[in-house]
């Protein structure tokens, strides 16, 4: 079900949590709205629930001193509700109500590890609302009785929650993402060009991606960013119903040359039909490369594509997703430096000044 920017944008402005859940998320009313103390610690706190589902529980969490607590105490308060239900998402809020941390907790190999989403108030929260996107419910989605599967919910709780900060880790994932979709590029003999076409292909395919979760692919209104935020992973399954290993050739290719190197006017019917609304981007990113132009044969499977797909979904995309930093616009400080550590610096000149990253 397609999400609506512009009315979670006004419930998340506002800290109308509970009618964000409700009225735009698909979620139930909880069974009880009244706020319950609890003492955690030397920590005194309420707990109110604003929604559940197949017994899911979200609860909004306040102290009287009116902050935020710190990470040990907010895992403490995350262990006593656990006591009662299981599987649940904390909000907790301050005093004013311009500050929220999302907290939801990771149960892996016996160990807990908590994941935190800051949201403030005036913050546009595009890429916070894209990941509030996998936890909506539609009618079709429950049974004749009303009911949805509890292991679903948990499973879309960690789709949009489980997800790491763009930091080392990724960039040693990447690095071994770039090895792998490097063995399975056809048509390319020579093994610097493929090297060197692999790094090309990944960063499109990335730069790509942030776009699409800024809500700039396929929209209806480029003002309200309203595009697909998995326009390149629903692509690859059209391709495939279509037939197996098309994607590269049948999508990807009129993509690169066809939506974001030609304005719309210049593009066919056919590409302008496959491709939705593509903005153009004038650069030279999408341009034929030299390998694409004298390797006729080049083809990548569809597999290389489902691998690194779901790399990138273990990641925020979101450049300011520290608290407080406004994340309306996209700078490229990651793709800058994924850019000088996959490209040989000295061979192509390739430097980019960033700002400090996550370590």
């Amino acid at each position: 079900m397609p999400i609506d920017f512009a009315r979670i944008r006004n419930c998340l402005q506002d800290f109308d949590f509970r009618r964000l859940f409700i009225e735009e998320l698909g979620w139930s009313h909880p069974e009880s709205r009244s706020a319950v103390a609890m003492t955690v610690g030397d920590a005194d706190f309420h707990r109110r629930q604003i929604a559940q589902l197949a017994g899911v529980v979200v609860f909004e969490i306040s102290a009287p001193d009116g902050r935020i607590p710190d990470a040990r105490t907010r895992l403490a308060v995350h262990r006593e509700i656990a006591r009662l239900h299981h599987e649940h998402l904390l909000i907790f809020v301050d005093q004013d109500r311009t500050q929220s941390l999302w907290y939801w907790v990771k149960r892996e190999d016996g160990k807990l590890r908590p994941r935190d989403h800051y949201y403030f108030k005036g913050q546009p929260g595009d890429l916070f609302i894209a990941k509030l996107a996998a936890m909506v419910f539609d009618l079709g989605e429950f049974d004749a009785e009303g009911n949805v599967p509890v292991v679903e919910v948990a499973a879309r709780l960690k789709t949009a929650l489980d997800v790491e900060r763009v930091t080392k880790q990724f960039f040693r994932d990447y690095q071994e993402q770039h090895l792998a979709f490097l063995e399975l590029i056809h048509g390319v003999p020579d093994e610097h060009d493929r090297r060197w076409y692999a790094s090309v292909l990944l960063n499109r395919l990335m730069f790509i991606y942030f776009l699409q979760r800024k809500g700039f692919l396929d929209y209806k209104n480029p003002a309200a960013r309203d595009g697909n935020q998995t326009y390149l992973q629903d692509k690859l399954a059209e391709s495939r119903a279509r037939g197996r290993d098309r994607y590269f050739r049948d999508f990807l290719r009129p993509l690169f040359f066809e939506g974001f190197a030609k304005p719309e006017e210049q593009r066919s019917p056919e590409a302008r039909r496959l491709l939705g609304n593509i903005r153009y981007l004038n650069g030279g990113l999408f341009l034929p490369h030299k390998v694409e132009q004298s390797c006729p044969d080049l083809d990548v499977p569809d597999k290389a594509f489902e691998n690194l797909f779901a790399l990138f979904q273990r990641y925020s995309w979101n450049l300011n997703d520290t608290p407080g930093e406004r994340d309306d616009e996209i700078r490229p400080d990651v793709l800058g430096y994924i850019f000088e550590k996959s490209i040989n610096q000295k061979a192509f000149g390739a430097y980019y000044t960033r700002t400090e990253i996550t370590e």
